[in-house]
């Protein structure tokens, strides 16, 4: 084919790339141009005098702009819209308003109680964000107060990435409901039709699809609710029903967190998605494809409940997501999502995180230290079920409140650091029984195993005396998943579950999975090319259908949002040596963020240049890079063809 070119034809021009285009097709050697924010022309010595700007890439991937589908970071792109944590690992687009919450309703504050703000209310426990972050956000920065002027606030910010919004249930109950009505009672029809009609606004607004949550570990952070679980909980069935009904006509994607408790209710909730059962599939994405450890046979189970809601028999059009590392869990003393499953632990984490005395006087409850040790204990002693259970590893627990598996990763004793909580408590079992000093680290241990109470009488009391005496200055982590690296694989690459349960923008100081698609990227790439070509096409194009958006590829006309990968620099990346705490101005916080600097050399959104060479761009920030995607209107579109292997788009 002939072109006609003109100076300064184009805006930027990629030359020597290997090309993955997202289809996943084999990678070809190519170049690629770039002209009013779009590609326009994918070739081999395209010619150099005609563009603007022009990037070398030999012997690094181009690719599409990773999407990052399961993210918080609604309030995060309130204060800093660049989401450069995002934007630094690859990812051009992410998908917002997950689990039910988020802040397309803008501040929700009952009339009655200006001061009982939802959005503090339902995101400090749940996503373990600061709350005077919270309070700042919705007193400073939340102006609007419907779908409609949420979604047009987005055109004046200088996004980073892609922004793609969906219908929060917790919120969507408030909003019909009111708070306090939305926890303690049930919706009447007149409010499930209220309900119905908000979403419907949002869906022909261009809200991708729906979010509920049903993962019981999620509570409320302010009297007089903190011991109520979110909004999206109380749901009944009839409403949850008249809701899905109302996103299978549109088409849209709905997400959920299921009830780990209840097999029932968690069938009951996915098969929402069967076109057998309803006339026409729903689009459904659901968490978490993980290998637990406490139950090693459940990655098989989760694996065989999607096909059968992908089967013939079934019709559905549903996908698990699955994360890309081992699952590991950071503490500040009590301060974790995981403290939420038991009772006693639940009470500590109630408390909030500045009132360290409101702590300590209940570590102290006689009362209290009871509830604890009931919790601590179960199945650990004695013969009985909940014993049996442990055993066989069948506890319905992701937290084992196994000492040995509780590593430390900063604690007042330094010699702690790197050292399970077990080693410690068997140092302190001997130097109590009489053991030399000896078998102390160094003095500072023996002051510390001084202070505790003697004999101290297992492991519940041990635990207890430590978050007395250090309450959140002793920081934690557990890996409760994901550390069989072949079943880990083998959920990530497999055709029932796509990758991206990140959690990015939440759990500022629990975990950083911002570098989850890198991570995928390198499982692949330590496989084969071809892995690499699926590992790509699971990371743009298929999230990009499931979703309904006008991203993810890369061919000619599509909207230009690139990325290049070193691939000698990925295979030598490890994601666990990177780690670090960085306090963000924005935030006003410590986070835990990934540092992958030297992976990605480059991040294109929409045309421009966004990150390169370590570096953000001098205009990142400061203009308009991404931009808030709307779904398509799918409503005609026939469902999805049943004998696909591939989770595609209907």
């Amino acid at each position: 084919m002939m072109h006609q070119f003109t100076p300064s034809h184009w805006d930027l021009l990629i030359k020597n790339a290997y090309i993955f285009d997202g289809s996943g097709a084999q990678p070809f050697h190519g170049d690629v141009a770039i002209r009013g924010g779009r590609i326009n022309s994918i070739g081999s010595d395209l010619p150099v005098d005609v563009a603007r700007e022009v990037i070398d890439a030999k012997g690094q991937w181009l690719m599409p702009g990773l999407l990052d589908i399961h993210t918080h970071f609604d309030l995060e792109v309130e204060v800093d819209p660049r989401l450069p944590e995002a934007v630094r690992h690859g990812t051009t687009t992410v998908v917002m308003s997950n689990c039910s919450l988020g802040v397309c309703f803008g501040k929700q504050c009952p009339p009655e109680f200006p001061e009982q703000s939802p959005i503090v209310d339902c995101f400090t426990r749940v996503e373990n964000m600061p709350k005077r972050l919270l309070t700042h956000l919705v007193d400073k920065v939340v102006t609007w107060n419907d779908t409609e002027t949420y979604l047009q606030h987005f055109e004046k910010m200088p996004l980073g990435p892609n922004v793609v919004a969906m219908v929060p249930h917790s919120m969507l109950r408030i909003e019909a409901m009111g708070l306090e009505e939305s926890l303690s009672r049930l919706p009447s029809n007149e409010e499930i039709v209220a309900m119905c009609t908000l979403l419907r606004k949002a869906l022909d607004q261009g809200f991708v699809g729906f979010s509920s949550d049903g993962l019981p570990l999620h509570y409320m952070a302010n009297d007089p609710h903190r011991n109520a679980k979110i909004p999206a909980q109380y749901a009944t069935t009839t409403e949850v029903g008249a809701l899905a009904e109302v996103v299978r006509e549109y088409n849209r994607i709905w997400q959920t967190t299921p009830n780990p408790e209840s097999p029932l209710m968690i069938l009951q909730t996915l098969l929402l998605t069967s076109g057998r059962l309803y006339g026409k599939p729903l689009r459904m994405t659901a968490t978490a494809a993980m290998d637990i450890n406490i139950n090693p046979h459940g990655a098989k189970a989760i694996l065989g409940l999607s096909r059968f809601l992908n089967s013939s028999l079934m019709r559905g059009h549903f996908v698990f997501q699955a994360l890309s590392a081992p699952f590991a869990v950071y503490a500040d003393g009590i301060t974790s999502p995981l403290m939420e499953e038991k009772p006693s632990l639940r009470e500590l984490n109630a408390i909030d995180i500045e009132d360290r005395e409101g702590r300590k006087r209940l570590l102290n409850d006689p009362d209290y230290i009871k509830r604890f040790r009931k919790d601590w204990m179960k199945g650990k002693s004695g013969f009985n079920l909940a014993r049996l259970r442990r055993k066989l590893k069948l506890e319905a627990t992701t937290f084992t409140r196994e000492l040995d598996d509780m590593l430390i990763d900063h604690a007042p004793v330094s010699s702690w650091k790197g050292q399970n909580l077990g080693d410690v408590y068997r140092r302190l079992k001997q130097f109590q029984s009489g053991g030399a000093t000896e078998v102390c680290s160094d003095d500072q241990e023996r002051q510390a195993f001084e202070s505790f109470q003697n004999p101290t009488k297992d492991d519940a009391d041990f635990m207890l005396h430590l978050l007395r005496q250090y309450d959140r200055n002793i920081r934690w982590v557990i890996i409760t998943a994901n550390q069989r690296p072949d079943v880990l694989k083998e959920l990530v690459f497999h055709e029932q579950t796509l990758p991206g349960f990140n959690d990015s923008g939440a759990h500022f100081r629990n975990m950083a999975y911002y570098d989850g698609n890198l991570r995928t990227l390198k499982m692949a790439a330590q496989d084969s090319i071809e892995l690499v070509a699926l590992a790509v096409k699971r990371l743009t194009r298929y999230p990009a259908e499931l979703f309904g958006l006008d991203t993810g590829s890369l061919e000619i006309g599509a909207q230009a949002d690139l990325v290049l990968i070193n691939p000698e620099a990925l295979l030598q990346y490890d994601s666990e040596a990177n780690l670090q705490m960085t306090y963000r101005d924005e935030l006003m916080t410590e986070q835990m963020v990934n540092r992958s600097d030297g992976v990605v050399p480059c991040v294109i959104i929409a045309g421009k240049i966004a990150w390169q060479n370590n570096a953000f761009s001098e205009n990142f920030g400061r203009e308009r890079f991404g931009s808030m995607l709307t779904a398509r209107d799918d409503r005609t579109v026939n469902e999805p063809s049943e004998n696909k292997k591939e989770p595609q788009a209907a």
